[in-house]
């Protein structure tokens, strides 16, 4: 395993210094689910929510949120993201939504954050535009997929 970067010398927390690395293209793909009720999956299905379209709102709530991550996480670098999708599925399987986010940059440090936080904040907003007709669900699996770019190269869940 490598060593913390976000540590200093002395122990402390600091931003990692990012302007010797080279401006790249990169990119980053996160997912996360929001098991409910089949119920509840088809009250998102028919448009029936009180609060209004839960998958609009999830998906704008979400490319805001990629897009505000330095202001969330501490020590992240702000970035002129190129790139922000979030898309959501409804799953009657599961039951419920997977959501999945794409997040790109041609700069010097990673999205992966940026993606998580994506997916985070989305499914969050679902939870809370349906909580009044389902406070069970769960949001899970919230997880990076995959990175591209940068000196470490290309990265996939289970690689």
């Amino acid at each position: 395993m490598s060593t913390l970067t976000h540590i200093d010398a002395s122990g402390a927390a600091a931003m990692v210094d990012v302007s010797a690395k080279d401006v790249t293209q990169r990119t980053a793909v996160a997912e996360g689910r929001v098991v409910m009720l089949p119920e509840t999956v088809a009250l998102i299905r028919a448009g029936d929510a009180k609060k209004g379209d839960v998958l609009g709102v999830a998906r704008v709530a979400g490319i805001m949120a990629a897009k505000r991550t330095h202001e969330l996480i501490p020590l992240c670098h702000p970035l002129l993201l190129t790139k922000v999708s979030v898309d959501l599925a409804l799953d009657d399987a599961l039951p419920g939504v997977t959501v999945t986010a794409t997040v790109r940059v041609s700069g010097q440090t990673g999205v992966e954050m940026e993606a998580l936080t994506a997916v985070s904040v989305a499914c969050l907003t679902i939870y809370d535009m349906v909580k009044a007709a389902d406070r069970g669900m769960r949001i899970e699996g919230v997880r990076l997929l995959q990175k591209d770019g940068g000196k470490s190269g290309s990265w996939r869940a289970g690689d």
